[in-house]
């Protein structure tokens, strides 16, 4: 729950296999592309079903917001086959997720004191700027610019806007607590591992 099973190279290998993904977010469309979103809708949906079943939607809120606002966007790109391009490079996040697991598991495992650890919160913080907050610009920029006046357009910005926001507050915590712990209060330190 609450972790992405998206393969990681499946958003590489789209992009790869059909470069214009990388500038005609809206148009360009590649088979593994559409199965990617496809895949990853089906994985938002699961997880979805999974945290509500389980009783976990008052703890878990925040991936309950995240999962139904990435299930609007994807939906876009397989019922209406646009912006699967732009679906692709939201999915480039995932190659952080190794980082932040790799990091969640040594916080669980009380092993902040490591080496390992004290590398990976560099290696996460470059994999988090690289992965996660420059294709959430870029696509922000995109939208802002080009299809802001379209109708699904307008929608998917104001998406994009709120994962913005959800993305920077995670990066603040993710900073705060890897660089600045002397700022988190006490009772965070113990018992928030994945907000941390």
């Amino acid at each position: 729950m609450g972790y992405s099973a998206v393969p990681c190279g499946s958003g590489r290998h789209s992009v790869w296999q059909t470069p214009d993904m990388l500038v005609e977010i809206e148009t360009a469309w590649s088979l593994s592309g559409y199965l990617l979103v496809c895949f990853s809708a089906g994985y938002f949906i699961h997880d979805t079903v999974d945290i509500v079943a389980s009783g976990q939607a008052r703890a878990s809120w925040e991936y309950l917001v995240h999962h139904i606002m990435a299930m609007g966007a994807f939906f876009s790109g397989i019922f209406w086959s646009s912006f699967v391009g732009g679906g692709v490079l939201t999915l480039l996040v995932e190659v952080s997720n190794i980082f932040l697991t790799i990091r969640m598991m040594m916080k669980i495992s009380n092993a902040q004191d490591h080496l390992l650890y004290r590398v990976n919160k560099y290696v996460n913080l470059v994999m988090y700027f690289l992965f996660r907050l420059a294709p959430q610009a870029y696509l922000t920029h995109f939208f802002l610019r080009y299809v802001g006046q379209r109708t699904l357009g307008t929608f998917l910005l104001a998406v994009l806007l709120m994962l913005d926001m959800m993305i920077l507050i995670y990066f603040s915590r993710l900073l705060r607590s890897d660089f600045c712990p002397e700022r988190v209060p006490r009772q965070q330190h113990k018992d928030k591992f994945l907000t941390e």
